[in-house]
């Protein structure tokens, strides 16, 4: 029986052929899981990561961006981009605690990465990420949901293809089941 981390480390695989142009790799995802004893429920949730990765994509490298400090995304490993796209959608869209994420992410890095201190770099990203959607969840569940929505709701305005959409069709909406709570 698979694990969630042998899920994860066959999600990793897939989004680096993703990301260097195998767009066929979502569909036939189901046959190469089953290939590396991936199934049922591990399936389920390795097809559940990739589809949300890959649906997010544009999203997900415009939240990671900011916390790259000197680094161009771009220039970036494939398989850094693809650890740090999976861990962000995790940490924005999943109810997997973000430690949790994060280790996961670090321990693929160590045997994925490209370089010696890539755990060390998905770990500072990520964690930043996390720190500040730990924030934003916050806001939401203190009280202040209404100014928290007006302001994701301000941001998510500002891009194009997104103008005429309410925040609760938005696709870049990574409001989680807690935070919603604080909402009704």
């Amino acid at each position: 029986m698979a694990t969630r981390t042998q899920a994860r480390e066959a999600v990793i695989g897939m989004l680096y052929a993703f990301d260097l142009g195998n767009e066929a790799i979502v569909k036939i995802a189901p046959t190469m899981l089953e290939e590396k004893k991936i199934k049922n429920k591990q399936q389920a949730f390795a097809l559940a990561l990739l589809g949300g990765v890959v649906e997010n994509l544009t999203h997900l490298d415009e939240v990671i961006v900011p916390y790259l400090k000197e680094w161009d995304f771009a220039r970036l490993g494939g398989m850094e981009r693809a650890l740090l796209r999976l861990g962000a959608y995790e940490i924005l869209y999943t109810e997997t605690d973000a430690p949790v994420v994060i280790n996961e992410v670090i321990e693929l890095g160590k045997i994925y990465g490209g370089e010696d201190n890539t755990p060390r770099f998905l770990n500072g990203v990520l964690d930043a990420l996390s720190k500040d959607q730990k924030e934003k969840n916050q806001t939401y569940t203190n009280g202040t949901a209404e100014s928290a929505m007006q302001s994701h709701i301000e941001k998510s305005h500002t891009h194009p293809s997104h103008a005429d959409m309410t925040s609760q069709e938005h696709p870049e909406s990574p409001i989680k089941d807690e935070a919603k709570k604080g909402l009704q």
